[in-house]
């Protein structure tokens, strides 16, 4: 058995009754053997499942995975440290429940539902986890009106389910962040960059940095704090960029050494000739959907080639995709393009990924959302 938590239609013979969409299912080889128990699903993945062991997924059973998952992230430093609040409770399939994001924000849990099997849960989940963190949760706050299925025709939306407080101040490695969970992209801040957000402090000392795509400035707060002798910041949004200097202001600011740039990104690459030893491309999906690939992968050889072309010599840069369409193979092809057709010498320094509260599951590698590398270029 592979052991892959979803099930596509294709590969279904029959199904008996008459299953709605977030129904709890069993399913059975074509002799009548147990394979899994999951969640119901019109489309192609028909049943996405979370346990391969015949059960009752009653409150005992949710718990006890929400508990599972908890353990991880305390072993982890994360749950108890004073550097870091903020980080992933839950992330679906790599924790063996497929459609489920939890993440923590200092207080403040948010849940997003990607399947309708999941939402039908909320209340459950919600009161497993004011039991699991012992009156230390402010609010629980359900950000799922974007993420689930828009043929269900829940009317779902953004809603505090415990509390209502949409901000709040987190610590990232010792940086501060003022969160909005309720406006903020994803569920308010992008937590799986925070381990190549440090990383990059050992390459910013004593350098010009250009920060695209920066949203709320956490690569910028980070360069800032490591000695940089310039950070330029750029995004096309406008209410982004408010909040990222509010966040730079947190941590030691305003400085003179900051500037922020709120223009399109592309338009900005384009002359930026030897003027900065570091660059940062954490650009939001090229693609979310398979018939977008071939597309996305020339957004991301034009975007690095740009870089590569521009970048001072002995540069380095850091270049992400977390477009989960983008294998890791093919965003690598596409930096490979770019940099042949730059004609300079590039070499691989890290290749970077999401952080271990982010687990993918070995069964399902389509986990591996996030994808990057970090480049020195002559």
């Amino acid at each position: 058995m592979r052991m892959h938590p979803w099930i596509f239609s294709g590969a279904i013979k029959k199904i008996e009754g008459e299953p709605v969409e977030g129904d709890l299912v069993e399913v059975y080889s074509s002799d009548y053997e147990f394979l899994a128990l999951g969640h119901y699903q019109i489309g192609s993945i028909t049943v996405r499942i979370f346990s391969f062991e015949p059960g009752t997924a009653d409150n005992d059973f949710w718990r006890m995975k929400i508990q599972r998952a908890y353990n991880l992230r305390a072993a982890l430093n994360l749950t108890d440290s004073t550097e870091t609040n903020v980080y992933r409770l839950i992330n679906g399939e790599g924790d063996e429940m497929p459609g489920l994001i939890i993440d923590y924000y200092n207080g403040i849990a948010v849940m997003q539902m990607h399947s309708i099997g999941m939402f039908r849960l909320r209340s459950r989940i919600a009161e497993i986890l004011a039991d699991l963190y012992e009156g230390k949760l402010i609010a629980i706050f359900d950000k799922s009106e974007s993420t689930l299925p828009f043929k269900a025709n829940l009317g779902a939306k953004n809603e505090f389910i415990m509390g209502n407080t949409p901000q709040i101040e987190v610590r990232e490695n010792g940086y501060r962040f003022n969160i909005d969970v309720s406006t903020g992209q994803k569920t308010g801040f992008f937590i799986d960059q925070r381990d190549n957000r440090q990383l990059l402090t050992h390459y910013t000392t004593g350098k010009s940095v250009l920060n695209m795509f920066c949203y709320t400035g956490g690569f910028s707060v980070y360069a800032m704090g490591s000695g940089a002798t310039m950070v330029h910041s750029v995004d096309s949004s406008a209410v982004a960029m408010e909040i990222m200097e509010r966040n730079i202001a947190m941590n030691g600011g305003p400085d003179e050494r900051h500037q922020p740039f709120s223009t399109d990104a592309f338009s900005f690459l384009t002359d930026i000739n030897d003027r900065y030893d570091v660059i940062i491309l954490d650009p939001p999906a090229f693609a979310k959907h398979q018939d977008a690939l071939n597309n996305a992968l020339q957004g991301y050889k034009r975007m690095n080639q740009k870089a590569i072309e521009q970048i001072r010599s002995g540069g380095i840069l850091f270049t992400f995709s977390c477009s989960q369409v983008v294998s890791r193979e093919n965003f690598r092809k596409s930096v490979f393009a770019a940099s042949a057709n730059s004609g300079r010498h590039v070499r691989i320094l890290h290749q970077l990924t999401q952080p271990a509260d982010h687990p993918v599951s070995i069964y399902h590698p389509e986990g591996e959302y996030l994808k990057g590398l970090v480049l020195q270029v002559e």
